[in-house]
């Protein structure tokens, strides 16, 4: 078995002796465990997704695997957290004192930018499937991914209320409501053995609505106090 932790052996120019094999990043070593877990996931469910499946599929050995991460269970978070990253992302400093609608479009543009794989559809539905048997994993998914991409578009919101933008009593339903509004319903992929791709145009235009919808009352409620006028919907453009 080859140890992910190096690359194989490289003959030295003009030499007879083999040089020492370069060592993988920790960047490179972390992609490649973290694509293993993907694959294992989506063709032998969670069940079948154990460390040492993993290690094989990551062609390195169990014993490095513990070395990097001590539990399924922290790999498998580790693993949200990357697909999570691909669809939301916190905004740097220098973006903090945009206007709440652009702030919440940096956000959340990277859903749009990107596109769901194979891979991701099938993990999505073993869990679907296996989470009641695997309640860990399940927790797990939880926690790293849509908990933590609420709590951030509610810390987003409560920026906004305190700064007079917006008006919401509870930010924390306003930003499921939101969340559910911008990212694409995941039942059409995991129920449809034949899903409709879904073009990023398509999904641009889905965040834009709303976007605008969200605030649209949020706002309308801030500006009416403040006596100026309340934001105007986009022309519509079609949205799928």
């Amino acid at each position: 078995m080859i140890d992910l932790g190096k690359k194989p052996s490289l003959c030295c120019p003009g030499s007879g002796r083999r040089g020492r094999p370069p060592q993988l990043t920790h960047h490179e070593r972390e992609t490649a465990i973290l694509d293993a877990v993907e694959a294992v996931a989506a063709t032998k469910g969670l069940q079948g997704t154990t460390m040492s499946a993993i290690a094989r599929a990551a062609g390195m050995s169990k014993r490095t695997l513990y070395t990097i991460y001590d539990s399924r269970d922290a790999l498998f978070e580790a693993w949200v957290r990357r697909v999570r990253a691909s669809i939301i992302r916190p905004l740097g400093k220098e973006e903090e004192d945009l206007p709440v609608e652009e702030r919440l479009r940096r956000m959340l543009r990277y859903e749009a930018q990107g596109t769901v794989s194979e891979h991701r559809i099938m993990v999505l539905r073993a869990l679907v499937a296996e989470g009641q048997r695997h309640p860990e994993l399940a927790r797990a998914f939880m926690r790293a991914g849509p908990e933590t991409v609420r709590a951030m578009v509610r810390d987003e919101l409560d920026r906004a209320v305190a700064r007079g933008e917006i008006e919401a009593e509870d930010t924390a339903c306003a930003a499921k409501l939101l969340c559910d509004m911008v990212f694409t319903n995941p039942l059409d992929k995991l129920v449809d053995p034949e899903p409709a791709i879904t073009c990023a145009a398509n999904v641009e235009t889905r965040l834009e609505l709303a976007i605008h919808i969200f605030l649209f009352g949020l706002c309308a409620k801030a500006k009416a106090r403040a006596g100026t006028p309340a934001i105007a919907l986009p022309e519509d453009q079609g949205c799928c």
